[in-house]
């Protein structure tokens, strides 16, 4: 079998093509070379669309120098990219509605209001989230200052800590404003009355269904900063989701946040959890419950959304050891780990999806046998252009993805072919994976008559021919793959009514959804979670946030939220 190859598919941070996370792209080049895997980092603008190859940037220990090399596409892709408001984010765009068949160890993950509302949806997670809904106009924050004392403006997209407003309540209708612009400058405390409170976020333009209004969770330490906790959970070498640690951050002085970006530091949990709890029994014990609650997050979310990789959970824990999910990062950094001096978890965070990437290899490599140089279809190109022999993009895992994803019986109904999907079809077959199969060969025209208006009855014993020459579709083996172990990382995993518990081996095959694919069904069964219908319905199915209690889960707004996709 060849060389297993990952890219590493990142953006570049300004014209001078910086990469923000070059230390760590860096480790993950040196341990997957101890593992047998070549590891390499690219850019979108990196890529030629004509030849279907990169221009990749690589790492030599030996001589711990960075450099180029045209490579043809990987057999993996690690999306690491995270949202920017530049060109560089559309050309991000461009290339995963282009390449969006290949294999990816990560999809997208959706904005925060659609992450909150698919786990609102599940009766484990509702006691989980503080009330959010989404900000639809002033009278959104009013109601919610009216409910809670304290409230966060957050935006749906944001990201390290960046546009976020901490409004609390106070005495005789004042209300106190802290934040962070989004440059993550901190926005000096004002004091306002109601009406000035209007006018003071007139100027933020929270419309448009960019923001979200969530109850705050009072996490302030004795010192009077704040506090939470970074959860990171991956998936290991087996194709399990478990817990890779967790540790905590304080924020700045006069800082509404904990991020280390905003100048928060770092600490080991148990240390700050037991002071903050007052027991370290206490402490240990919502430990345990938090890792396990990370391990249903990112199960469950992953049945949504198709194949992850990692997800870091920012929780807050309350002084009775109450864990609140604050907010799920689809692309988390290590950082905190190494701050806070657990250096062992900070290398385990690195080598995890390496070894990730080594099992999807494993798994789906067998069927191909690797990368290996490809041709174009005669006569696609012009006089004067490259003839067939010439590389493709991709790796030969995509054809065997394609493959497993039409047995695993949970593909969604296909539609009829939208204008321009033919040309989809061809960029698809251009990028496909090196030394995959040749494309299907099409159906021969009916002669001219025929099939029109009538059907052709078969030739004798044509029909029952063709039947029994017909390949069934396999079932998936209830059972197996590496959940079927002897000591499973999740404990239990609740589907919908009628629905039966996937194996590893079948979420694997789960279709990998690109930008031009039909939306993901919620779950196996294709249900999508039911949103109460009218004020009754809401009451009844959350009655301790109708009272102004802790959240019930559900939709908690009238309007639907945005699907904006969240990198």
């Amino acid at each position: 079998m060849a060389q297993p190859v990952l890219g590493i598919l990142t953006l570049y941070l300004n014209e001078n093509k910086a990469l923000e996370e070059r230390p760590i792209y860096q480790r993950m080049i040196v341990a997957g070379k101890k593992m047998g895997l070549d590891v390499f980092v690219f850019t979108p603008a990196d890529v030629d669309y004509e030849t279907n190859r990169i221009q990749a940037m690589v790492y030599d220990p030996s001589s711990k120098t960075w450099s180029r090399r045209w490579s043809s596409f990987p057999h993996m892709i690690f999306d690491r990219c995270r949202i920017q408001k530049s060109y560089r984010f559309e050309q991000l765009q461009k290339f995963r509605a282009r390449y969006g068949h290949l294999t990816f160890l990560n999809r997208m993950l959706r904005n925060k209001w659609t992450v909150y509302k698919t786990l609102a949806s599940q009766s484990r997670f509702q006691n989980r989230q503080p009330l959010t809904v989404l900000y639809t106009g002033h009278k959104d924050l009013a109601d919610m200052l009216r409910r809670f004392p304290l409230v966060f403006l957050k935006p749906i997209n944001g990201t390290g800590g960046r546009g976020i407003l901490r409004i609390e309540r106070q005495k005789e209708g004042v209300y106190l404003i802290q934040g962070r612009d989004q440059s993550r400058r901190i926005i000096r405390p004002q004091k306002v009355n109601a009406a000035a409170l209007q006018e003071r976020l007139s100027s933020w333009n929270l419309g448009g269904g960019k923001y979200i209004v969530q109850q705050g969770i009072l996490i302030k330490l004795p010192s009077g900063r704040v506090h939470d906790y970074r959860l990171l959970v991956q998936k290991n070498g087996r194709g399990e989701w478990e817990p890779t640690g967790c540790a905590g951050r304080v924020g700045a002085a006069g800082s509404i946040t904990s991020n280390l970006h905003g100048g928060g530091k770092a600490m080991r949990m148990e240390e700050l959890l037991s002071s903050w709890v007052g027991d370290e029994e206490l402490a240990a014990a919502v430990r345990r419950e938090a890792e396990q609650f990370g391990v249903d997050v990112a199960a469950h979310l992953e049945r949504q959304y198709g194949r992850l990789c990692e997800l870091a959970l920012d929780l807050a824990i309350d002084r009775k050891g109450g864990i609140w999910l604050l907010e799920v990062n689809p692309k988390p950094a290590r950082e905190v780990f190494r701050q806070s001096g657990d250096l062992a978890t900070y290398e385990r965070a690195i080598v995890k999806p390496l070894e990730y990437a080594m099992y999807i290899y494993s798994r789906r490599g067998r069927k191909s046998g690797g990368r290996t140089a490809g041709s174009r279809t005669k006569g696609s190109r012009t006089a004067g252009s490259r003839t067939a022999g010439s590389k493709t993009a991709g790796s030969s895992l995509a054809g065997s993805e394609a493959a497993e994803s039409r047995t695993s019986g949970s593909r969604p109904a296909e539609k009829p072919s939208a204008p321009g999907s033919a040309s989809k079809r061809r960029n698809a077959e251009a990028a496909s994976p090196a030394g995959g199969s040749a494309a299907p060969a099409r159906k021969p025209k009916p002669a001219a008559g025929a099939g029109q208006g009538t059907k052709q009855p078969p030739a004798a014993g044509q029909g029952d021919r063709d039947s029994a020459a017909r390949p069934r579709k396999p079932r998936p083996l209830a059972g197996s793959g590496p959940f079927a172990a002897s000591k499973p990382t999740i404990r239990s995993v609740q589907l919908p009514t009628g629905a039966s518990s996937p194996s590893s081996e079948a979420l694997d095959r789960m279709p990998d959804a690109s930008e031009e694919a039909p939306p993901r069904p919620f779950d196996f069964a294709g249900e999508r979670p039911a949103e109460p219908r009218n004020d009754a319905e809401k009451a009844a199915a959350h009655p301790r946030a109708a009272a102004g209690e802790a959240p019930q889960g559900g939709s908690h707004a009238a309007a639907p939220g945005p699907e904006s996709a969240d990198v």
